[in-house]
Parts: C-alpha cells; sequence; structure tokens
C-alpha cells in the first residue's frame, strides 16, 4: 500500500480566497493510501519546502502531491525538495488548483469541491507513478551561431570567451548586420561603425570562432548536444585565402550600374566588390546575377588583372558539414516596404519619399553622399523635411498590429541629426504615441523637441502626394484638431520591423516555433525568454520581435550564459518524460504504419530493423530517440496498435487518474 502526503498551498490569497484550503486537506487525508493532509500558507517558501521534507522523513511517504499553482512556475521547486528528502522526485506530482480552479472561478463552495476533486484524482494517479531517473547523453561542446549581426556577433564572442567553440554563419558577404548600416546610435549619438567595427575584428581574429560568410543553413539532424548541420558555402569566385583585399578588381570592373543592397538602393556597386569598407571578411565576391563574365563568358578584366589570381569563375557551392551541441537563431529583421499596404504614401513613386534606413544611409559618412542629406531626386539640400512615425506599426488593417519599438527613437535621432547638418532646416514629426521606453530615451526626445526645435504633431498622415515638385503631406494634428498641410522637400517613413522573409522556412529546418507575425517564439516570454520548444536552440536578439542594440547585446549575453550552462558537464542530463515503447515486443504490436513519425513536431520517431529469431523475419518498426524526444505525447496519441507509452502519464496512470477524479 502506498503513502501518500497532500500539501495544499493557499498561494497568499491566491487560491485561499476562493478555495477552502483547509477542507481541502481535511478531505484529503480520508483518501485512501493518504498517509498525511497538511494546508500551508506559502507551501514554495523555505519552511513550507521544509515542511514537506520532513513529512516525507517522519512518515516514510512514497508519493507527493502539492495542491498549489502551474506545475510550469513550481513543480522543479517542489521536486528538488523531494530530492533533498531521498524521495525520487519523479514521485511528486502537483495538483494545478489555481489555474484551473480558484483563478477561473468566484464560488467558494464549486472551487472547493473542485479542488478536491483535481486533488483525488492526482493522488489516484501517484499511486501508479514509477522511479524516473534522467536521461545522460553526451554534448558536442561546439556552437553554431546563425546570423552575423550585433546580436551573433555578441553571443559568438560570449562563448568563444568562455572557451568554447563557435562556428559563427551568415548570408551576407560580410558580418555586421543592419548595425553596420546605421549612421549613429542612440540615445549617445555615439558612430555605430565606432563601436561594432572593433567586435567584428574580434570575431575574426579569435581562435575559438570559425567565421562562415555568404553561407546559408541547410539542414539540422539530431538533438541537444549533439546536433549534425549542413551549410550550404555559397560560391564567391574569388579565393579568400589568396585574395589580399587590394580592391583593384573592383575598380576595374565595368560593370558598376548596380544598386546597392547595403546603401538600401540610393548608392551603386561592381559586379564584384566589398559591401562596405569595414567588411569582415574584407574580401570581395562576384555577383554572379550581373557580372558579364558569368553570364555570357565575356569580360574577365578581375581575373586578367588580379595578380594572386585569387579570382575563380569555376567555383561551386559547397556543402560543409559541422557537429554541433547547441544552436543560436540571431537572424535579426527587416523594415518593411510601405508602398504595398500604404500606397497613399507614395513610396516608390516619388523618389523623395525615402524609408528610414535610406535616410540613414544619406547620413552616414561613409554612405552615397558622404554624409550630405541630399534629396534623391537633385541632389539638392533639404530645406524642409517630414517624418511620418508607425508607417506599418500599430496598424491591423495593415496586418502589422505591433509596436515597432525602436522608431520612436530613431525617428528622433534622424530629425536631430538633420537639425546638425542643416541648421537652417524645419524638421516636422507625425506621430501616434512617444514611446521612448529605456535609460535616457525620453530625455533624448525631449532633448530633440526642445534644443533641436523639431516639431511634433500628434496625428495620423492621410495622403502624400506631388504638387510643383513639392511634395505636400496632408493630416491631421489630433492635439490643436486643425488640419495640416505641409510642403515639404523630403518624407520620411518609420517603416514596421517585420521578420525576415526566410524566417518561416529556418523555423521549419530548426523544428522551432513562430507567432502570427512570422517572430521566433520563445518557450515562456517572462522565465524563458532566449530558450525555444526544442532543448538546444536558442534566440538572441530582434528575431524573437523588435529590439534595440542594448536589448540585442543584453539578450546575447543571456543566450551566452545558456550554452556555457549547456557545455558545462561532460553527459548532460534531461527530463525523462519522453515517449517509449511499452514493455511488450514491438515485433508483435508495431505495425511499421509511421503515423507517429508523421505526427512527431521534433523528428524523434526514427525506423529500425529488429529480427525475430524465431520466424527469422526481419520487420521495420518505430522506435523513439529519446534525446530529440519533448515529451509532447503526440505519437502515443496517434499510434493504432497502442505500442507507445508517454513515461509518467502511462494509460494506467491516466486511467487511475480519471478514475480518482470521479470519486469511486
Amino acid at each position: 500500500m502506498s503513502r501518500i502526503g497532500v500539501f495544499v498551498c493557499h498561494c497568499g490569497e491566491n487560491i485561499g480566497r476562493t478555495v477552502d484550503c483547509g477542507k481541502v486537506a481535511l478531505e484529503s487525508g480520508k483518501l485512501q493510501n493518504v498517509a498525511i493532509s497538511i494546508d500551508y500558507k506559502y507551501m514554495c517558501s523555505s519552511p513550507g519546502q521544509e515542511l514537506i521534507k520532513n513529512s516525507i522523513r517522519e512518515h516514510g511517504l512514497d508519493g507527493v502531491v502539492v495542491a498549489a499553482c502551474s506545475p510550469r512556475m513550481h513543480e522543479k521547486t517542489f521536486r528538488g525538495a523531494c530530492a533533498q528528502a531521498a524521495l525520487n522526485p519523479y514521485l511528486c506530482e502537483m495538483a494545478n488548483i489555481r489555474e484551473h480552479c480558484s483563478w477561473v472561478h468566484d464560488d467558494k463552495e464549486a472551487a472547493t469541491a473542485k479542488a478536491m476533486d483535481i486533488v483525488r484524482s492526482l493522488v489516484a494517479k501517484t499511486v501508479r507513478n514509477e522511479k524516473l531517473f534522467p536521461i545522460k547523453i553526451p554534448v558536442t561542446k561546439r556552437a553554431l551561431v546563425i546570423g552575423g549581426g550585433v546580436g551573433g556577433i555578441q553571443t559568438a564572442l560570449d562563448i568563444a570567451n568562455s572557451g568554447h567553440e563557435v562556428i559563427l554563419i551568415d548570408k551576407s558577404p560580410s558580418i555586421g548586420g543592419r548595425m553596420a548600416a546605421l549612421s549613429e546610435t542612440f540615445p549617445t549619438l555615439d558612430c555605430s561603425q565606432c563601436i561594432l567595427t572593433p567586435k567584428m575584428v574580434d570575431v575574426a581574429q579569435h581562435s575559438k570562432i570559425k567565421l562562415v560568410t555568404y553561407a546559408e543553413l541547410e539542414s539540422v539532424e539530431g538533438f541537444v548536444g549533439n546536433f549534425k548541420v549542413k551549410i550550404r558555402q555559397k560560391a564567391r569566385y574569388v579565393d579568400p585565402i589568396k585574395c589580399t583585399g587590394c580592391g583593384l578588381c573592383s575598380q576595374k570592373c565595368p560593370v558598376k550600374n548596380i544598386a546597392s543592397e547595403f546603401d538600401e538602393g540610393l548608392g551603386m556597386r561592381r559586379a564584384i566588390y566589398t559591401p562596405f569598407p569595414q567588411a569582415i571578411p574584407n574580401r570581395p565576391v562576384i555577383d554572379k546575377n550581373n557580372c558579364t563574365k558569368l553570364k555570357t563568358g565575356k569580360c574577365g578584366v578581375c581575373q586578367k588583372i588580379c595578380q594572386v589570381g585569387a579570382i575563380n569563375y569555376e567555383d561551386k557551392d559547397q556543402i560543409v558539414e559541422y557537429e554541433v551541441g547547441a544552436i543560436v537563431v540571431a537572424t535579426g529583421l527587416r523594415a518593411l516596404e510601405t508602398r504595398e499596404i500604404y500606397p497613399e504614401y507614395g513610396q516608390g513613386r516619388h523618389k523623395d519619399i525615402i524609408t528610414a534606413m535610406q535616410f540613414e544611409r544619406l547620413a552616414s559618412a561613409s554612405g552615397p553622399t558622404l554624409g550630405v542629406i541630399k534629396r534623391p531626386s537633385d541632389g539638392k539640400v533639404p530645406e524642409k523635411i517630414v517624418f511620418i512615425q508607425c508607417a506599418g506599426s500599430r496598424d491591423s488593417n495593415a496586418g502589422y498590429p505591433y509596436c515597432s519599438k525602436i522608431c520612436c527613437m530613431y525617428t528622433a535621432k534622424h530629425a536631430m541629426l538633420y537639425k546638425h547638418k542643416v541648421h537652417d532646416g524645419k524638421a516636422f514629426v507625425f506621430y501616434m504615441d512617444i514611446r521612448a521606453c529605456g535609460k535616457n530615451y525620453e530625455e533624448f526626445v525631449r532633448r530633440g523637441i526642445e534644443e533641436d526645435e523639431t516639431s511634433y504633431l500628434r496625428g495620423r498622415v492621410a495622403k502624400i502626394y506631388e504638387e510643383n515638385g513639392q511634395l505636400v503631406v496632408n493630416g491631421i494634428d489630433t492635439l490643436s484638431g486643425e488640419k495640416m498641410s505641409i510642403k515639404a522637400d523630403m518624407v520620411v517613413l518609420a517603416t514596421a520591423m517585420s521578420a525576415q522573409l526566410e524566417s518561416v522556412h529556418l523555423a521549419q529546418l530548426l523544428g522551432i516555433s513562430y507567432d502570427q507575425n512570422n517572430f521566433y517564439s520563445e518557450l515562456h516570454p517572462k522565465l524563458n525568454p532566449v530558450d525555444t520548444a526544442t532543448a538546444g536552440i536558442f534566440l538572441a536578439g530582434s528575431c524573437a520581435g523588435p529590439r534595440d542594440i542594448p536589448d540585442t547585446v543584453a539578450s546575447a549575453g543571456a543566450v551566452a550564459a545558456k550554452v556555457g550552462g549547456l557545455f558545462s558537464k561532460e553527459l548532460l542530463e534531461r527530463e525523462p518524460i519522453v515517449a517509449c515503447t511499452k514493455s511488450f515486443s514491438n515485433m508483435n504490436t508495431c505495425s511499421g504504419c509511421f503515423s507517429c513519425l508523421q505526427a512527431c513536431p521534433y523528428g524523434a520517431i526514427e525506423q529500425e530493423i529488429i529480427v525475430d529469431k524465431k520466424q527469422q523475419q526481419k520487420k521495420m518498426v518505430a522506435k523513439v530517440n529519446q534525446g530529440l524526444c519533448q515529451g509532447c505525447g503526440s505519437c502515443v496519441s496517434i499510434c493504432r496498435a497502442g505500442c507507445l507509452d508517454l513515461k509518467g502519464f502511462s494509460d494506467e496512470q491516466m486511467y487511475e487518474s480519471i478514475i480518482g477524479m470521479g470519486g469511486s
């Protein structure tokens, strides 16, 4: 006969206000197999845990039911207390009488009765519980970081500085990401390149970091601690080892009218190019879609003038394989194009209606105008600029209901930079609300308004059109109630920050989830903000949602700490609540339909050939890779033959739980 202890928590008033916890404890003590039943105000507190540990020792308990809050919050806490009292932690169950009971009921008598039912159900299940032990697997102490922006760079450096190997890949020819294209950063207005370039150089020179640019993730196999990844190294047509980075090939290339991606289409580049002067690695690549030699077989100027023979027109994509123990996703975000969702704003129809990132390049000393703010249409300095915030953000009709978080701040920065460069210019900002949530952020915005005399107008812009060579911005100042019509030389749109175009494809490769806006989903937005539902895969920076540079760097450090913890042991211990085959033979039950393989979202079902020695027959059956399994139970529910079980939630345990709920 089992000896179960029931411990009912008041959770302050969270439970106690709606549930009569004393009555629940009293009635639970009358149940068969219950040796002791106690209620306490805060069971998760140190005295509460001591109460549980002492009860286990004094009453010889072989099972514990804690009636409290969500297992997601405190199951680890109570299991730890049981382990300290020499009770297998997986013989501890939590009856959720907060989220499932007190928080959803007003009637105290009914809520108390329901709490009793929940406790009775868990007591019945606990009687059937078996001892479980953590799964131990070896760990490959090497991390893969996907994305070479400031988030990926910081993550790679922090992991490498802790003594572990890192492979950092980026789809662009250079690392640096979006931050590399910025002119200055808020709220300090320090040069973006001045603070980023040293970190880029550190990555390139670090003995523990292997930098792989112009590359993309091809496939992922395996599980936490033991991933096998394939990376497609795209053909550069330039040997980075032979190349000295002299730049002569780019200077002599006759194809020079290609819109520069780094300069947001405002500047031009050659068919063989280095993205920007501070690029790491500082080696050019050939754009195969625009190279005359690769398209027609003619030209070849760059190969002729290269003195070290670094040009190779026969270069091909290569697939490189690595084994890694952890994967960090730091792919960042992209700026939305407004031309499709806001045709009334005229982006694409008028050259002088530009995006915020295009303005960054105009303001940058390394930009297409060398830092002089000029109109794209005629090269004149604009005397009047209108900045429009929330150009896509916070608009459910446009499909982007969320706040992009950084737009208020970079618009204030842009208006300030404009006034610093064009002293007599006039700057207007149309805004919905000003959201300056960060250290010294509010002061920065106030400085722009008060010292630089930027005119902030609260209201939406209805339409932008051209009249006599000038742009006319029509809107309403909702504070004064007046209609506004401003003739401007240039309009800058603070476009929404959206997920990368490839985010869904990458999520499917990695087996991680994403939200309705295609940003990657955290395991828990508060308690696990850098973990994903797939163990061993982490999120750094704005791939999980819009973030500024400080928040991105902070999340990168958090990920590095997580990876360091993962790599701190020779063997990784994992939760044993995973799917498994039942005790009877797979040969006699598994039909080989592999519905479980199709249902498993983590790729944890494998095919295995077994041999029946008596009948001398081979058969293909399903096998659970417990390193990959996350214990979701999808395979168990879909198995037609009923040959799979979930440890800790077996059929017998669930039957007893249901019967116990009924009180019979």
